[in-house]
């Protein structure tokens, strides 16, 4: 789940992928392959991105899904970060709708 947070970050601040791995130190393919889920991100990426969009480590920290036995406070911590993610989707989706809909209606 801390990989769609930081995607969403990312997208929030309409920042690409590529500026983004730049700003980080890091290759493009690797910020692309945290995003997705298919790499974790060391708490130096962590720190950079709090840096970077001025967000503290411990609210991106919350989103993270690595625990070795859960606890009831673990798991109602995870249950929350899945509702605000999917709320910080549906956000990125109305965004994206409503920038198309302001494009189309300049085209008349």
């Amino acid at each position: 789940m801390i990989n769609k947070a930081l995607k969403l970050i990312r997208t929030f601040y309409d920042v690409s992928q590529s500026d983004l791995s730049a700003r980080l130190g890091i290759s493009n393919s690797y910020l692309s392959e945290i995003e997705s889920g298919k790499k974790q991100p060391t708490m130096d990426i962590l720190s950079r991105y709090s840096d970077q969009f001025e967000i503290p480590l411990s609210s991106i920290l919350f989103f993270s899904e690595n625990l070795d036995s859960p606890k009831p406070s673990d798991k109602l911590r995870l249950n929350v970060a899945k509702k605000i993610v999917s709320i910080l989707e549906w956000n990125q989706t109305r965004n994206e709708t409503t920038k198309k809909f302001s494009t189309k209606a300049k085209n008349f």
